[in-house]
């Protein structure tokens, strides 16, 4: 077996007490996590999960609240009232 080493990063109080207690209800370390992550990057040359930015926060759509938030401020936004819509699951 290859010999141990440690591997240090910081992360936040909250993200790292909320991991240690998943782990622990799968009845594993936070380390166990992480090296099974690690295996799995290195065989597949991949992250093993989808990473995405959520398009809500996209540039455009950013740009496009601000420009209402300026016409809201500016009073040139008009709001009417509507009935509510159900939507069947």
């Amino acid at each position: 077996m290859a010999q141990a080493v440690n591997v240090n990063f910081r992360m936040d109080a909250d993200l790292k007490k909320s991991m240690e207690q998943t782990c622990s209800e799968l009845g594993m370390s936070m380390t166990t996590a992480f090296t099974i992550f690690a295996k799995k990057v290195s065989r597949e040359k991949r992250i093993p999960f989808d990473v995405s930015v959520d398009p809500f926060y996209s540039e455009s759509n950013m740009r496009y609240l601000e420009e209402i938030a300026q016409d809201v401020a500016q009073g040139k936004a008009h709001f009417e009232e509507h009935e509510l819509t159900e939507v069947e699951d």
